[in-house]
């Protein structure tokens, strides 16, 4: 797929990781929907970055939790480029709690996390589906977790969420071609401001130390990192479907043996 031009919606990126593959695909020339729950002056900046990076943009503030905003993060594609190339569900929460401590989760966490993760990539996918049927063409990327893969991260309902997202992953991508292909991302670490919030700085430094001395890569990822290979699914990727790729130094393969 040739970004230059194509329409693509980015979830969740107003900062982070969306951020930083919505940037990635404006410097190809892509028109965007920059799309945030809260933070409207972070998706302000990130859209005024990508139009000097040489793409165009748009904003839609929408949960993709609700299926009537996943629906108008659609429409604000279609009414502003005529089209929908691409889709990428970078939008995730999750909640901080021990794996070992199973009275930290409650039901309604396990139903907040999947309810971002799991159901708004879900209703995404079925909102642009029509478009990308009746062009004959299109790609969606859905941003999962190395913890979906291997059982660790942020908590138990994170990982068990970002699994669910692989498997959905597979499924769609069955189901929806040839005209759509489906795949996955799966980060290791990723530094950044999300992650050191979430787990205090004394840990944060800890876990990229960690990552920098045991993996076979010995380098913590970065936002730009992921990007390449979400957007290298989206244009390059023509003959892959039903992949959940892990892109984390290596992270899945334990210490270097020596």
């Amino acid at each position: 797929m040739d970004m230059n031009g194509a329409s693509v919606i980015v979830t969740g990126s107003s900062s982070g990781l969306g951020a930083a593959i919505a940037l990635g695909l404006a410097a190809k020339g892509a028109n965007l929907v920059i799309n945030y729950s809260k933070s409207e002056d972070d998706a302000r900046t990130v859209a005024a970055q990508c139009e000097a990076a040489g793409g165009r943009a748009v904003l839609c503030q929408a949960n993709v939790a609700d299926d009537g905003d996943c629906r108008r993060l659609a429409a604000a594609a279609l009414d502003a480029w005529g089209r929908i190339d691409g889709l990428v569900n970078n939008a995730g929460t999750t909640r901080f709690a021990r794996h070992d401590d199973l009275e930290a989760l409650s039901a309604e966490d396990f139903q907040a996390v999947y309810a971002v993760n799991v159901i708004g990539p879900y209703q995404m996918i079925r909102a642009v589906t029509p478009a990308m049927k009746a062009q004959g063409a299109g790609a969606v990327v859905n941003v999962s977790s190395i913890a979906g893969v291997m059982g660790y991260g942020s908590s138990v309902a994170y990982a068990a969420s970002k699994g669910a997202l692989n498997i959905m992953t597979k499924s769609l991508a069955r189901a929806l071609g040839p005209e759509i292909r489906v795949n996955a991302i799966c980060p290791g670490l990723i530094q950044g401001r999300w992650l050191r919030e979430g787990m205090g700085d004394e840990r944060y430094e800890a876990m990229v130390r960690s990552v920098e001395e045991n993996t076979p890569l010995r380098r913590a990822g970065t936002a730009e990192d992921m990007a390449e290979a979400a957007i290298w699914l989206l244009e390059g990727a023509r003959h892959v479907t039903g992949e959940a790729i892990l892109v984390d130094a290596g992270m899945h393969l334990g210490p270097p043996r020596r």
